[in-house]
């Protein structure tokens, strides 16, 4: 009998299947039957709420609405709201997979209210769709009100209940604690008892057994929640009390996955056309099949949820990083990889071969997942990839620490090893802590944290940045670096990659053939354009990155695969090329005035100065900087011609007798630029000038130390050295004009600062008489009392020097001192605090807490001595607070 009710069960089920994209659709149709609005799904990924990470309900994006922050557009809304809990107090990360009914990415169909209907119209409606639209069993279905709280001086909700006793029988309805049926947003704001919806999909057998009530939130899998109806009718505020909502409303989530197993009549939302044709996918593709072993079906399960919630918030704007949401996302990808790579046998990037399905499952309802299904998958490819390399190096790495341990006897991975594994491989905690926990070991997360931010530490003083995968374009068959004899060529991108910083992203191309030069040997990158049929892109600057030539540009092309003209900065290049050529005249230049032990330790070319770092033991004087300049000039004059030699055997350029970069390496090859082989003779990979008189004109700016033995000279030529002499000539200029033109304009600015040498000591003057002044008033207002002289005033100074001269005279003039002095100094509040030596023990006084307190007074802070202290501030008007607030305290 038992197996013709299971069949007959069976019978009626399969009567009432009804596809996925239909239940969707079906419940939208429902709502807006009852005049809802339909609103689009939010981004998964939050952007504007600094509380969340990612949208993790349906109600996020009304969540302005509840709080009263703006008005509802539509009075009643629904829709199907994608979401995804992987952070924060909603993190099921660890258990998606290993059960069936756990999601990263799911999605949440809602129905809302904002001030319109409120429980009766949402309970009525709720049972009316499950049970007459969707025709699921009402016996099956089981429903739960709010009991009260005396903790909010609540009752039972009666409403609620009321209408459920009007639809359903009364052993139907389940008393909800606070804990299960009163929904609260935050720990004030609006909040309300709820009303949950339970089915039992427990076979018959199983159902007469136990009654699916005593079931209920008891986290049994066949006995699930799939609606909650929330009735938001209070306002918890600041100090726990609950008033009165003046509009009502009604905010419900219904978990989608869990409603088509429902309909579907399936044992695991896995077994839902949700899910199958991903898994089926993959059958495929591996050879294996699901439901024949827990290892693998666990697989299974993690990648095609993965999948999901990667998809989406990459559609949505987040991708895979080193931190944040884009940390949690290249987790997700991570750990779907390593299942897949583990027990699917899938040593190759697998995961992006699914986007076409969640296009054609998903597209329909949110059309981003089809639009940008191109761009979706080159990105997880990418990642993939990335990972792959570094997974089959890290597991194995792990079998080797097992085997460690199992010599050892040991069970637990240290904290230092899992972060090698997580530094050098990839590895994130949980992954190896997962891997660990399935081989019977444990995993010190103290330890791995102490190493964490060790690393941290010694990151905060680097650059703060994020440089992804590259995504490939065109076949990288090299780079060729076209730039010594074009300064334009039409090119293709190889490949890109984004880098992220804290001023936002930058984006990074290779082209196959470049006129770009790559900053090096202290000659900066150049700058220009990419221009294709459809677009103007600025590049930025150019660097190397091994053999690579980077070109770092303003935004990524729309059309990546287009031929674009490579074009370079042509003003810039020629004002760079001068700074460069006039560095080798002035390392020359250098050995004749000072000597031969002059070599290069450094040097920095752009468009508007040069930097020449050399070996040298003392300050070069006024005369020797003249005569490198006076040298560098006349080479300049004689337009020497440029003699460019490329691809030179090592060995001949050093017969030649060319100048190597300090430190630099050289391959079996060099370029040798030469001008005047008498005079310059180098090894350098920069761009030049074709002759020197190019260069116009060059003039030294600075000189002095950077290092022991190491000297700087910075110069500028050509327009940066017009433009200096100019503006060095028309400052000369003004000056005669101030000084009224004088006949000898040297003996004019002498005469005016011995001047000013003699006002400024009888100003000195005349303060030291108004502090001696105000020091002889102090004196006569020392309260006595208790062993201690005491001394609170305000005061006027012309100078913080002069405050600590009479604070000091103040305490050797007087026993047992104890000022605290309020000084209006420059229209700025200054406070200084001074005791007696003695005092700090015998009465347990310390200048710098008394000074910290009374700062607070004038906005500031300060310190000192147990025995001395001062304190500056922003607040002129607190003086006066300063001194009542010490006599209080003091007097």
């Amino acid at each position: 009998m038992n197996g013709l009710n299971r069949h007959i069960e069976l019978i009626k089920r399969s009567i009432h299947f009804m596809e996925a994209k239909k239940i969707r659709s079906t419940f939208i149709e429902f709502f807006q039957s009852k005049q809802h609005h339909y609103v689009p799904s939010s981004p998964i990924v939050v952007k504007n709420d600094p509380t969340l990470m990612f949208t993790n309900a349906g109600m996020n994006q009304f969540k302005d609405a509840f709080l009263g922050n703006e008005v509802a557009k539509y009075s009643r809304v629904a829709n199907s709201q994608k979401c995804l809990r992987v952070s924060g107090k909603h993190n099921d990360l660890e258990e998606v997979g290993v059960d069936t009914y756990h999601h990263t990415m799911f999605e949440m169909l809602g129905n809302w209210s904002f001030g319109d209907y409120f429980k009766k119209e949402a309970i009525a409606w709720a049972w009316d769709l499950l049970t007459e639209v969707y025709k699921l069993d009402k016996d099956r279905l089981y429903v739960s009100v709010f009991e009260g709280d005396k903790g909010d001086n609540l009752g039972l909700d009666q409403e609620a209940y009321d209408f459920w006793k009007a639809i359903v029988p009364e052993d139907r309805i389940i008393m909800g604690s606070k804990k299960d049926n009163f929904w609260e947003m935050g720990d004030t704001g609006p909040c309300g008892p709820c009303s949950e919806i339970h089915i039992d999909l427990r076979s018959a057998e199983e159902r007469n057994a136990v009654a699916g009530k005593d079931l209920v939130n008891m986290d049994h899998p066949q006995v699930i929640e799939i609606w909650n109806l929330v009735f938001m009718q209070f306002n918890r505020l600041a100090d726990g009390s609950l008033k009165e909502l003046p509009a009502k409303h009604v905010d419900t989530g219904m978990g989608f996955e869990r409603l088509v197993r429902a309909i579907q009549h399936k044992h695991s939302n896995y077994d839902t056309d949700l899910f199958q044709p991903f898994i089926q996918y993959l059958e495929g593709k591996s050879g294996k099949t699901y439901g024949k072993s827990e290892e693998t079906d666990i697989a299974f399960r993690v990648i095609v949820d993965h999948i999901r919630a990667i998809s989406f918030t990459i559609a949505d704007g987040q991708l895979p990083s080193n931190n944040k949401a884009g940390y949690v996302i290249r987790r997700i990808l991570r750990r779907a990889v390593r299942y897949g790579y583990t027990f699917l046998g899938f040593t190759e990037p697998f995961l992006y071969e699914l986007t076409p399905l969640i296009a054609e499952n998903f597209g329909q309802i949110f059309p981003e997942v089809q639009q940008q299904q191109d761009f979706i998958a080159k990105v997880i490819q990418e990642e993939e990839a990335s990972f792959l390399r570094t997974l089959d190096n890290g597991l194995k790495m792990l079998d080797q620490i097992k085997e460690e341990l199992k010599e050892k006897n040991e069970t637990v991975i240290s904290g230092k090893t899992a972060f090698d594994l997580y530094d050098t491989y990839g590895f994130p905690l949980d992954l190896t802590s997962l891997i660990a926990r399935e081989n019977g070991l444990s995993l010190d997360e103290k330890s791995f944290a102490e190493e964490m931010e060790k690393q941290k530490s010694r990151s905060r003083a680097a650059s703060e940045s994020e440089t992804g995968d590259w995504v490939m374009v065109h076949e990288d068959e090299g780079v060729e670096f076209i730039g010594y004899d074009f300064l334009e060529s039409y090119s293709h991108i190889i490949k890109y990659r984004v880098v992220k910083d804290k001023k936002g992203d930058k984006f990074q191309l290779v082209l196959d053939k470049t006129p770009f030069y790559a900053e090096s040997g202290g000659q900066v990158g150049d700058t220009g354009y990419l221009i294709s049929d459809s677009e103007k892109i600025r590049v930025m600057d150019t660097k190397k990155e091994n053999d690579l030539i980077v070109h770092f540009v303003e935004k990524l092309p729309s059309t990546p695969e287009a031929r674009f003209s490579a074009e370079v900065d042509q003003v810039k290049r020629t004002l760079t090329m001068n700074n460069h050529t006039a560095t080798h005249l002035l390392q020359s230049a250098l050995k004749e005035v000072l000597g031969d032990h002059v070599q290069q330790r450094g040097s920095l070319v752009n468009d508007h100065v040069l930097r020449f770092d050399f070996s040298h033991f003392s300050k070069m004087t006024e005369e020797e900087i003249s005569k490198v300049e006076d040298i560098v000039n006349a080479k300049i004059r004689e337009n020497i011609p440029l003699i460019e030699k490329r691809n030179v055997p090592i060995e001949d350029a050093k017969k030649m007798g060319a100048t190597a970069l300090f430190g630099e390496k050289y391959g079996d090859y060099v370029r040798v630029i030469t001008f005047d082989p008498n005079y310059s003779v180098e090894l350098c990979g920069g761009t030049h000038v074709p002759s020197t008189a190019q260069i116009g004109l060059f003039k030294i700016t600075s000189e002095g130390s950077v290092a022991s033995g190491v000297r700087r000279i910075e110069a500028i030529t050509s327009v940066e050295a017009e433009k200096y002499l100019k503006e060095q000539e028309s400052l000369l200029k003004e000056i005669q004009d101030l000084l009224k033109n004088p006949k000898d304009l040297k003996k004019a600015v002498e005469t005016l600062l011995q001047e000013r040498n003699d006002l400024k000591k009888e100003i000195e003057g005349l303060h030291l008489e108004k502090a001696a002044g105000v020091k002889t008033e102090l004196l006569n207002q020392f309260v006595s009392g208790d062993g201690v002289n005491t001394l609170i005033a305000k005061v006027t100074l012309p100078n913080a020097d002069s405050l600590k001269k009479l604070a000091y005279e103040l305490k050797n003039e007087v026993d047992t001192a104890f000022a605290i002095l309020a000084a209006e100094i420059d229209g700025k509040p200054q406070i200084a605090v001074i005791l007696d030596e003695g005092l700090v023990q015998s009465k347990n006084l310390n200048a710098g807490q008394i000074v910290r307190d009374l700062a607070k007074e004038i906005q500031g802070g300060g310190g000192g001595q147990p025995f001395f202290a001062t304190a500056g501030g922003k607040n002129l008007a607190g003086l006066d607070n300063v001194v009542a607030k010490a006599k209080e305290m003091f007097l």
